[in-house]
């Protein structure tokens, strides 16, 4: 095989992994929380804080993975990775457990911005969108079969077998690495690391999105405020600094913009979408992680399916055109989700599970191969940075949001069959603010439909 199906495997791989640990973690939520004795507060942070560190590395990494290699800042971030899962498993307590979450974090902030860079460096514009498709296939592979086999493992083998199974896969990816994989990428190898920028984006980024999850009390009103101003400080400084962690003057390209803000959208409408219908199943309807784990293979399954064609035909056909689309359909789903409740029938929640797979499957790699071909080749680790941002910090926001709603609605109480009405209050609140972002997605890519801006196609 050339090099460059290594590339895509190890993406893929990758992907795959980073994914599985975040959706598949929902399914041993209840287990976790069940053994360390957190109450519904903590328990949301499980997956948040994961997601909260991802988004505080994911710029730096990716002014790191131009200067010193793509392929060098991935089998870096595996690494971390690697340390992330086993602590996990040897974790005694809540702290150090989240600590490993936390290291996780880390090293698939890396993982995401050098695979997704590496491909672009490697593979050729005319198959860009087929390539880039095989990586989001992993994605969404992961989201289809982490619950079946998350509810597997735990229901089995209890929760900390899902971090027993990811460790060989991370160790075979450093091994092809290694061995397989001779080139490296740098396109940013004469720049300084801005370590101003990268200081005030972090702490910006986790004050807004941690106040963002607080914002029923004055400390979230006021860490929220903080973060954005930090935040327009952090513009206002990649604007003047000769060597920007992030090249802000990208967004003046149109179908850049557009696509990112879509991206944004659609991560912070869809990802809190399987922590509702697990909520539902294991505490509504009663059902065990078992069972809820397998009817939740229905979305991510056809998004699985429908990635890498998706992709391919983003090559010929305006990628924005199929990313609105994609959004139109899942506007639908999120809509029957808002009338969610003990009563409505199986068959009904399947069909907006359907229709969500069919939207986000025609969405995610157009828009993504979007992003990535609206800039230079040079910036192709700064375009990955950036959709991988736009991915993590909507997903923490979107996880942020149930926190949010939970807390309001619930306060301290536990999640429980008890407490069944006020779970549906919440999920039916948090399916209107994502429909709500759903729409705005669909019109950021109107947007660059209309832009006059061109996308790249050089090697």
């Amino acid at each position: 095989m050339e090099f460059e199906t290594y590339v895509i495997l190890v993406s893929f791989i990758t992907s795959f992994f980073g994914v599985f640990l975040s959706n598949g973690i929902i399914i041993g939520v209840p287990a976790i929380a069940s053994e360390f004795g957190m109450n519904n507060v903590i328990q949301n942070w499980i997956p948040t804080i994961f997601f909260l560190v991802m988004a505080v590395f994911t710029v730096p990494a990716g002014q790191i993975s131009g200067k010193f290699g793509v392929k060098k800042s991935l089998l870096i971030g595996i690494v971390i990775f690697l340390i992330g899962s086993i602590g996990a498993v040897v974790s005694p307590s809540t702290d150090v457990f989240l600590i490993s979450r936390v290291v996780q974090g880390m090293g698939v902030a890396f993982v995401n911005v050098a695979a997704m860079a590496m491909i672009v460096s490697s593979v050729k514009p005319q198959n860009r969108g087929k390539a880039l498709g095989f990586t989001i296939t992993g994605v969404y592979l992961a989201t289809s079969s982490s619950p079946v086999i998350s509810g597997f493992l735990v229901q089995n083998l209890g929760w900390r077998s899902i971090f027993y199974f990811v460790i060989p896969f991370l160790v075979f990816c450093i091994i092809l690495l290694v061995l397989k994989i001779p080139q490296d990428w740098k396109t940013y190898e004469e720049d300084k690391i801005d370590i101003v920028g990268s200081v005030l984006y972090g702490i910006g980024i986790l004050s807004f999105i941690y106040g963002f999850t607080n914002l029923i009390n004055m400390t979230g009103i006021i860490a929220t405020a903080i973060g954005i101003v930090l935040l327009i400080i952090f513009a206002m400084w990649e604007l003047k600094v000769k060597s920007p962690v992030f090249n802000m003057k990208l967004f003046k390209n149109t179908k850049f913009t557009s696509s990112n803000i879509a991206a944004l959208c659609s991560y912070l409408a869809i990802m809190v979408v399987t922590t509702i219908l697990n909520y539902h199943f294991q505490y509504v309807r009663g059902w065990d992680a078992q069972m809820s784990g397998l009817i939740l293979i229905v979305t991510p399954l056809i998004m699985a399916i429908l990635a890498p064609n998706t992709g391919k035909l983003s090559d010929r056909i305006h990628p924005q055109k199929l990313a609105a689309a994609g959004m139109l359909i899942t506007t639908f789903a999120l809509v029957i989700l808002i009338f969610l409740d003990a009563n409505t029938p199986v068959y009904l929640v399947v069909v907006a599970m359907i229709l969500q797979g069919v939207g986000m499957g025609l969405f995610s790699s157009p828009n993504t191969n979007a992003i990535m071909s609206s800039v230079p080749p040079k910036d192709a680790p700064t375009a990955s940075a950036s959709q991988a941002t736009m991915r993590t910090i909507g997903q923490t926001m979107s996880l942020g949001l149930l926190t949010l709603i939970f807390a309001w609605v619930m306060g301290s109480l536990p999640l429980s069959t008890e407490y069944a009405n006020l779970i549906v209050q919440s999920s039916q609140l948090i399916c209107i603010i994502s429909s709500i972002a759903c729409l705005i997605s669909i019109f950021a890519s109107l947007i660059g439909i209309k832009s006059k801006d061109k996308f790249n196609t050089q090697n």
